[in-house]
């Protein structure tokens, strides 16, 4: 009898141990998934998040939504430089990334888009990529996307600074590896960014592995004064992400928890419920593919006419867009459409940057592991 109650006993606590198990890797994946998704954020599984969200209806309208790309799940991500906690415009879009999401083979590619790239930016206008965001909101661009690279996205995520550095300091800090230069810019970087953030740190010494909290997190992903500049910034971005990401897969449940309720309220989206169950029901397929910036072939222009400033250029936007849908949807041969080829044409003519008589040599990617920028930080 007593070996008897001993088994129920064992069975039950194996149960509960079970469960447990169960729910931790559970919250784990939906994390883990979203982290990847937003490259700043953390969203969890249930309504008692959604409600916690600044959700936002969009206008298909004004999305200027391209042809469908088949069998791909297309979301546009935006780290904002917001100092006062706006998501929703008023502010540049310092990180400007699109997720894409391989329905078949649950692959997720990531894609920066130089915040300094001279694009059209309304309908009207041309000027550097982030700007839209500044101008319209996220319907502004997503429009942005959608007109300059033949996009059907409809969904975003946005977050701002404060948001990145409670992820990072919730999960103990992440380990990059620094150079001198690297060094030196985040600890200049991480004066502003402790004012916005709301609270210090301390300065880190010495090229090699350190372990950045979160106001340092943020500044690494500021850094554009550096060999490389905005493309560089670009690549630190990516590699913050991938940092968090790994981090994430070690975190407890009480620590996942934690950067739900904190970072949470710092999130605007209109993914939808059904939209994240959906995400959810893959969360253990899902694998983190290829990352690389947009321009692929670009250079940098000093001169562009009835413009001031320094600009990101592609080499031929025309055929930049055809290695972008080469490199997200696997589209040989891949043909623009008349509005990007009118892009294309009016971006030579500001600029002079010929695909004909150019050639740029400079290879910014970080495959595996990209970008942006404005005038200022």
């Amino acid at each position: 009898m007593a070996q008897k109650r001993l088994n129920k006993r064992q069975q039950r606590l194996e149960r509960q141990r079970r469960i447990k198990k169960k729910r931790r890797k559970r919250l784990a994946i939906i994390l883990i998934e979203i982290i990847i998704l937003t490259g700043l954020g953390v969203v969890a599984y249930g309504m008692f998040v959604m409600d916690k969200m600044d959700t936002t209806i969009l206008n298909k309208d004004k999305l200027e939504v391209y042809k469908d790309t088949g069998d791909y799940t297309n979301i546009a991500l935006f780290g904002l430089d917001s100092r006062d906690g706006k998501l929703d415009g008023g502010v540049q879009s310092d990180c400007i990334m699109i997720c894409s999401i391989d329905n078949k083979t649950n692959e997720i590619k990531l894609v920066s888009v130089y915040r300094d790239t001279l694009l059209k930016v309304t309908q009207e206008k041309y000027g550097k990529a982030n700007s839209a965001y500044n101008i319209g909101g996220p319907s502004e661009a997503i429009a942005l996307l959608n007109r300059n690279l033949d996009m059907d996205i409809e969904k975003y995520i946005s977050v701002n600074f404060n948001a990145l550095a409670d992820v990072v300091d919730a999960l103990g800090g992440i380990d990059i590896d620094m150079t001198e230069e690297e060094v030196y810019w985040t600890n200049g970087y991480s004066v502003e960014t402790s004012e916005v953030v709301g609270r210090g740190t301390k300065d880190l010494s010495g090229a090699g592995v350190h372990t950045l909290d979160g106001v340092q997190a943020v500044s690494y992903a500021r850094i554009r004064y550096t060999e490389g500049m905005d493309f560089k910034r670009a690549q630190r971005q990516r590699i913050v992400l991938e940092k968090i990401a790994e981090k994430a897969q070690k975190a407890n449940v009480v620590t996942l928890n934690n950067i739900v309720n904190k970072v949470m309220p710092q999130i605007s989206t209109n993914l939808t419920t059904a939209n994240m169950l959906g995400l959810a029901a893959h969360a253990t397929d899902y694998k983190l593919g290829e990352m690389s910036g947009f321009p692929f072939e670009v250079t940098t222009c000093e001169k562009v006419k009835n413009h001031k400033g320094s600009y990101v250029t592609a080499v031929g936007l025309s055929q930049n867009v055809r290695e972008l849908h080469e490199f997200l949807f696997n589209e040989k041969d891949y043909q623009p459409s008349d509005t990007v080829k009118q892009i294309s044409e009016d971006v030579i003519y500001m600029t002079g940057v010929d695909p004909d008589t150019y050639k740029s040599t400079t290879d910014y990617s970080y495959k595996s592991g990209g970008e942006d920028s404005e005038d200022g930080n």
